[in-house]
């Protein structure tokens, strides 16, 4: 039944069968999930500028819950629960890539706005993909695939019939965090292990020893990790080493060797190479869907033109979005919140911008997710563009200095998250398609899904500023969001270095021209050398297991160790404005009591950590050929 087109479809539950649905127990498990991962890949995009899809995590958590705890819940109840946990992962996903820019800027916004931010971005792009949901979700049932939504679907149903995943996402949630309780507040092994090759100067290798790093890298596989260590690789042993020969060719000089070295070569030259190349990739990604704008654009007029025929009765229960009427007095009334909230600096042109850009590029992102996925959308090209296009027209109405970059900034904020929540919202209402949910309900979900943990990403974002540090060189290096503020700076002050730039967007353009993309490699040679490693360790075991089918178990088991390493960070943050605690945990030796073998026995640790990985895929594989693995299910 999946291959079968619009109305041919029957959902698992039909549309004359009532289930419990929108609960209470569904929304406040919901939102719960939300505040979680939310925060977790708030914490991950900040640290190694990649967030990863909680839709599938959030079906499995919920299931466990309502069913292992509650003893009882609906597949509807589990899809609203899981459809309000995914918002938090997008909401943050647009945070993250823009907002970090004003901490960096040395000018925080404060919890009030970047709430009001998250919500104005976060609404106005679910209320935008509202009315192209029918045409997308439905009438293109069979054409688009919509990778990630057909996934949860099938999690879903699964858990319906019965189901043991859920185990895995807690046991990778309770490893990551045992592990990380052990060696970040405690000190029991080192974090991060690095070498400086003598014959290199300038170059360094290493790995950090996370739990986060491995799940990521198991996530996105091995082709995305490949092309992340390809790009530190050419940073920091061949580009850094490069920058040094050339300078004492030319009777320069450098004091520093070592690490001192290796970060002044990234703080001046290759973080601005990496910035380039992301530009660069950016840009491409957005360029290869344009293809698909005319057919997308062309498909929305003519359902527009004919909504009162194409949509079905307003009795079938699985059809009802909410009013037409209401989404557009939405819509308005963010259109007149903008300026008011934002201040002048914003004001009527900045609206302009940031609702011209939101219609245009959240139907290239929805239609996009059908076609590639979420964790393909290239909306960070899409937010580049948008925010070259909102400077330039700012710095023409007179918008300079940093009240002019902080209003091109909040502009792009804006376009940024609507972007990620339409994206999100299209996944989440062809998963609710497939199971049988009704819209209305999903899309008030939704709406549920944005504002709950806007509430707590100000304070996150402060928290993780204060104790760790958001920017290049610091505890969080939010490579998207540095790459956005290096660009509204270029173009509103004309102090960025172009010529570094522009030689990274010729290494962009050259690793595209061999056919790959140049946004993961561009990301591996901004960010530090030793993240990339254990990235790879991860994509390689997922290449390895996936050829014998094994990829579910290990999902969900890295699905775990990224959220327990991310829950741990967090609290760890928020433990340390405790008073006294900052100054035990500076007195600890990391790995001391390991003596001159810290390294290779804080390798060795980091290998178990692997190796429960590695089993967790195995042993899903292997419970799958059971003969009694349905039964023992």
């Amino acid at each position: 039944m999946r291959q079968t087109r619009g109305e041919e479809y029957r959902p698992y539950v039909p549309a004359d069968r009532r289930q419990p649905e929108f609960t209470a127990v569904s929304v406040v498990l919901g939102c719960v999930l939300a505040v979680v991962f939310g925060a977790a890949n708030a914490y991950a995009g900040l640290k190694v500028g990649m967030t990863v899809s909680a839709s599938i995590p959030a079906a499995v958590v919920s299931m466990a819950v309502l069913r292992g705890l509650f003893r009882r819940g609906t597949i509807l109840e589990n899809n609203i629960a899981q459809t309000i946990g995914s918002s938090g992962e997008a909401l943050a996903a647009g945070v993250i890539f823009t907002i970090p820019a004003f901490f960096m800027w040395g000018a925080p916004p404060s919890a009030a706005r970047i709430f009001v931010l998250a919500c104005l971005g976060g609404v106005l792009g679910i209320l935008l993909m509202i009315p192209i949901r029918h045409r997308l979700v439905v009438e293109e049932h069979g054409t688009l695939p919509f990778p990630e939504g057909t996934a949860c679907a099938e999690i879903l149903e699964a858990g319906d019939r019965g189901g043991a995943s859920a185990r895995l996402v807690f046991a990778g949630v309770g490893v990551a965090a045992a592990y990380r309780v052990l060696q970040l507040p405690f000190r029991l092994w080192q974090e991060q292990i690095a070498v400086f090759p003598p014959l290199l100067p300038g170059s360094s290798a290493g790995m950090e020893l996370t739990p986060m790093l491995l799940g990521v890298g198991f996530l996105i596989g091995a082709r995305t990790a490949l092309l992340m260590l390809s790009g530190a690789v050419l940073g920091y042993l061949v580009l850094n080493p490069l920058i040094v020969f050339a300078a004492q060719a030319a009777g320069a000089s450098f004091t520093e060797q070592g690490a001192p070295l290796v970060k002044l070569l990234r703080h001046s030259y290759t973080r601005y190479l990496g910035i380039g190349a992301v530009v660069l990739g950016g840009i491409v990604s957005l360029g290869s869907a344009l293809p698909a704008l005319k057919d997308t654009f062309s498909l929305s007029r003519m359902q527009l033109a004919r909504r009162g025929r194409a949509l079905p009765p307003p009795a079938v229960r699985t059809q009802r979005d909410l009013p037409a009427g209401l989404v557009l007095m939405g819509v308005a009334a963010i259109a007149i919140a903008i300026p008011m909230m934002l201040g002048s600096d914003v004001g009527f042109l900045g609206t302009i911008m940031a609702m011209i850009c939101s219609i245009f590029f959240v139907v290239v992102a929805c239609r996009l997710v059908g076609l590639i996925g979420s964790s393909a959308n290239p909306v960070s090209g899409m937010t580049i563009a948008s925010v070259l296009l909102i400077c330039v027209v700012l710095l023409g109405a007179g918008r300079q200095g940093l009240a002019g970059m902080v209003a091109a900034m909040s502009v792009g904020a804006i376009v940024c998250i609507a972007i990620c929540m339409a994206g999100d919202c299209a996944q989440d209402l062809k998963t609710g398609f497939l199971v049988g949910a009704t819209p209305r309900l999903q899309q008030i979900a939704e709406l549920i899904g944005v504002v709950v943990p806007a509430l707590f990403m100000g304070g996150l974002l402060t928290l993780l500023d204060g104790r760790f540090g958001l920017g290049p060189d610091k505890g969080l290096e939010a490579p998207q969001a540095t790459a956005m503020k290096t660009l509204v700076e270029g173009v509103m002050t004309g102090e960025t270095p172009w010529l570094l730039l522009a030689f990274g967007a010729l290494l962009g353009l050259v690793v595209e021209l061999l056919g790959v993309s140049a946004l993961p490699f561009a990301i591996g040679i901004y960010l530090p050398a030793a993240l990339t490693p254990p990235i790879m360790i991860g994509g390689v075991m997922r290449w390895v297991v996936g050829r014998r089918g094994a990829n579910g178990g290990g999902v969900l088991y890295a699905s775990g160790l990224v959220a327990g390493d991310a829950v741990i960070g967090v609290g760890w943050a928020l433990a340390l404005t405790v008073p006294g605690l900052y100054e035990w945990h500076s007195g600890l030796a990391e790995g001391g009591w390991l003596g001159r073998y810290a390294d290779a026995a804080s390798l060795l640790i980091f290998g178990g950590l692997a190796a429960t990985l590695w089993w967790a895929a195995i042993s899903s594989y292997l419970r799958s050929r059971s003969p009694d693995s349905i039964a023992g299910a």
